[in-house]
């Protein structure tokens, strides 16, 4: 019995990480200047999706760095830049973003992952709208 159990637990953990389910996501984004004629609608990859994650019991007992969970974060990604058409020649019409190509679960890096928790609320176009094709860049 002591076995079957042991052999169940190990298999649970081993199916739950290769069920996380955290992958290159289309995502389309919109970018404007307020000094550029149009909005930019720029279509690309970010990483998204479920980690598995435990959550400890003794809380109150532990330092916050030990409490952090895993996130689905970029593995390896490339930048891509475009132009925002419509610029006058004071401004810089170039915009660069990154583009996922594969994910991880794991702690996110602040270095290059914007780690909030609450859902972008202004991508939006407020200006007309111009389209990007993914694979071409200006650089």
């Amino acid at each position: 019995m002591t076995a079957t159990f042991l052999m169940s637990m190990i298999f649970g953990l081993a199916c739950g990480q290769a069920m996380s389910f955290c992958i290159p996501t289309e995502y389309m984004m919109h970018v404007e200047r307020k000094e550029c004629a149009y909005c930019l609608t720029i279509n690309t990859t970010v990483c998204a999706g479920y980690c598995m994650t435990r959550d400890v019991n003794g809380k109150l007992f532990l330092p916050k760095y030990a409490l952090s969970q895993d996130v689905c974060t970029y593995r390896d990604f490339m930048y891509k830049t475009a132009e925002i058409p419509g610029c006058p020649r004071h401004v810089t019409p170039y915009f660069s973003y990154p583009v996922a190509i594969s994910c991880k679960c794991g702690k996110c890096n602040t270095d290059y992952s914007d780690c909030i928790h609450e859902a972008i609320k202004t991508n939006y176009c407020t200006k007309p709208q111009k389209s990007y094709m993914v694979g071409f860049s200006i650089f």
